[in-house]
């Protein structure tokens, strides 16, 4: 082989090394770049989950809603609320609720109008004081906190008339006992139907489920041991059928 013939060749075997190696190093870019964007995605993607694992993850502290009343744990629904003109000395009445209670279930449809009807006149101011007695009777799914502190996220976002409204659409929609009850997206929508929106996380994460469970062993320590319990300015009715009720009403007046 000639000199020239040498060259040549050497000279295409140099420019040959010299395209692996170009090409060898393309190669290890591309996969770095790849490698750097799968990272990317995976931290992206686990920040996501744990962002909506922390949106999601149910309260354990005591929240006090707005529009409380702090040392009742009561819900208090009066002649302010419904016409915007305080009454002049109110009868107070307690009711005790779980709304998974069938007997407060009764209780609302039978009595609750009357009550209605004697707080836009100005005769009684009602303090709600809901409870989760019953959450052994829906299944696991402790229907009776978990619905309690969906009714505290619409107090808390859309105030009393809100509460009162989801207060009425809860005992309507009550699930049968034994059964899970509704799921979040189902209580959800219950309060949008009370007017209340935006409380999704407040639902999911059952932000008031620990003050529920509170509001209830205060209740132990007042000795209430069913529901619904009804109290006329402290003093329990035995059977708060709507004439018993207007009975201890004027009791309670003429006291």
């Amino acid at each position: 082989m000639s000199n020239d013939r040498q060259q040549r060749a050497a000279r295409a075997e140099q420019m040959r090394k010299e395209r692996e190696k170009a090409d060898k190093k393309q190669r290890n870019f591309i996969t770095l770049a790849i490698v750097t964007v799968v990272i990317a995605l995976i931290a992206v993607g686990g920040y996501a989950i744990k962002t909506t694992s922390d949106k999601n993850k149910s309260e354990t502290e005591v929240i006090n809603p707005v529009n409380i009343k702090k040392d009742s744990f009561g819900v208090v629904y009066d002649t302010d609320v419904v016409t915007g003109t305080p009454a002049t000395n109110p009868v107070s009445v307690t009711v005790y609720e779980d709304f998974q209670c069938p007997a407060c279930r009764s209780f609302e449809e039978q009595s609750g109008p009357f009550l209605d009807a004697a707080v836009a006149k100005g005769e009684i101011t009602v303090e709600y004081r809901p409870i989760s007695f019953l959450d052994e009777a829906s299944g696991g799914n402790r229907y009776s906190s978990r619905s309690g502190s969906a009714a505290m996220c619409t107090l808390d976002k859309g105030g009393v008339d809100a509460f009162k409204k989801m207060h009425a659409i809860l005992f309507a929609n009550q699930p049968e006992e034994g059964t899970n009850g509704m799921e979040d997206p189902a209580l959800i929508d219950l309060a949008k139907q009370a007017g209340v929106t935006g409380i999704d996380s407040c639902v999911k994460t059952e932000r008031f489920v620990p003050w529920i469970e509170a509001a209830t062993e205060a209740s132990r320590d007042a000795k209430v041991s069913a529901t619904p319990t009804v109290l006329i300015d402290g003093k329990a009715i035995e059977t708060p059928s709507a004439a018993n009720l207007q009975k201890a009403i004027d009791a309670a007046k003429k006291a």
